[in-house]
C-alpha cells in the first residue's frame, strides 16, 4: 500500500452507503479530513473513475483515496539526526527519544527536536509527509514517542488517545518513601497563575489520574512505575510533587540535580491499537544509562 493513498473493496454490509458516511463511519475520517481531500489536492476514485462524496457506493466497489501532499512549514527545517526506531510501518513510527531532546521546535528550541529529525529521515527516505506527533515528551523526560505517518492515521490515532486507549507507562525515581506502595492520585491540573511554563494542582484545573506502584525502595529515593489513565501537561511530575515525593533531578518541581542532572522520568512502554490493522501493539525502551545508574547507586 502507497503511504499517500487508501484502498477499500466494499462489503456487502456497506452497500448503499455514501463515500462520505463510509469515510466517517466506517474508516474514522474527519470532517475536517474529507474536506481536506475534496479541496486540498487529494483525489476520490471508484473503480477507476473519478467520484464525489455522494456517490452511493455498492458491494464489491473499490474506493481508493489519494491525500494531497503534505507541505512542511517553512520554519521547520530537516535535520540529519542520529535516531533511534523503534517500530516503523507505512502508518506510524515510534521513536525512543533521549534526554535533552525537546519533542517539537519553539521559540527556545527551533532546532535540534525529535520533528525535526523526524523530518530528516523522511527526506533521506522519500517519505512524503509532515511530522503529527501522537504522545509528547518534555525535553528531559526520555522514552517513547509516538508519530503519526500522515493525516489519516494521525486522526484515528488522536481519537484513540481522547478515548484513552493508548496507554503509556513510565518508570521515575521520586525523593523519599511512599506510604501507600501502589495506588491512584486523582487530582485536578491548571497553569500555575505566576509561570506560563510551570502547572499545578487546582481545583480549577482539568481531571488528572496517575496510577502508579513502588517497584522498589531504594536509600532516599523510591523507584517507581506510573500509568497514565490522562495527559495533561507534566502531570506525573506534579503529582509525585504535589504529595511532597518530587522526581529526582526535577528542579522545576522541586527535585535535587544532586544525584542526577534531569528529571528521572522515563515512558518505558507504549501500547496502542493499530490504525489499519486494529492490533494492539505494545512498544518498550529500556532505561536509559543515567537513571540505571541513579538505581543501582541508590540501593539499599
Amino acid at each position: 500500500m502507497n503511504r499517500n493513498e487508501l484502498t477499500w473493496i466494499i462489503s456487502q454490509e456497506h452497500d448503499g452507503m455514501l463515500i462520505r458516511d463510509y469515510l466517517q463511519r466506517i474508516r474514522g475520517f474527519s470532517r475536517k479530513m474529507i474536506k481536506t481531500v475534496k479541496f486540498n489536492g487529494g483525489k476520490i476514485f471508484v473503480n477507476g473513475s473519478i467520484q464525489n462524496v455522494r456517490y452511493l457506493l455498492s458491494t464489491g466497489d473499490a474506493l481508493f483515496v489519494q491525500f494531497p501532499e503534505e507541505k512542511i512549514g517553512d520554519n521547520i527545517k530537516p535535520e540529519d539526526m542520529e535516531l533511534t526506531i523503534v517500530y516503523e510501518d507505512e502508518f506510524i513510527i515510534v521513536i525512543n527519544k533521549p534526554a535533552g531532546i525537546p519533542t517539537i521546535p519553539s521559540m527556545k528550541h527551533p532546532s535540534g527536536t525529535v520533528v525535526n529529525g523526524v523530518l530528516g529521515y523522511y527526506k533521506k527516505n522519500n517519505i512524503p509527509y509532515t511530522v503529527h506527533i501522537v504522545t509528547r515528551l518534555d525535553m528531559n523526560t526520555s522514552g517513547l514517542v509516538l508519530i503519526a505517518k500522515h493525516r489519516w492515521s494521525h486522526s484515528l490515532l488522536s481519537a484513540s488517545q481522547k478515548s484513552g486507549k493508548i496507554y503509556r507507562k513510565y518508570k521515575a525515581v521520586i525523593e523519599g518513601h511512599l506510604m501507600k506502595k501502589e495506588g491512584t492520585i486523582d487530582a485536578p491540573i491548571g497553569r500555575k497563575d505566576d509561570s506560563i511554563i510551570k502547572r499545578t494542582v487546582t481545583e480549577t484545573g482539568k481531571r488528572a489520574v496517575t496510577h502508579y506502584k513502588v517497584i522498589r525502595e531504594l536509600s532516599d529515593h523510591s523507584f517507581i512505575e506510573a500509568e497514565l489513565e490522562t495527559g495533561r501537561t507534566h502531570q506525573i511530575r506534579v503529582h509525585f510533587s504535589h504529595f511532597a515525593s518530587p522526581i529526582a533531578g526535577d528542579d522545576l518541581y522541586g527535585g535535587s540535580t544532586e544525584k542526577i542532572g534531569r528529571q528521572a522520568l522515563h515512558c518505558f512502554e507504549i501500547s496502542v491499537e493499530h490504525p489499519l490493522t486494529k492490533e494492539m501493539m505494545a512498544f518498550q525502551a529500556p532505561l536509559l544509562e543515567d537513571m540505571t545508574r541513579l538505581i543501582t547507586m541508590e540501593k539499599i
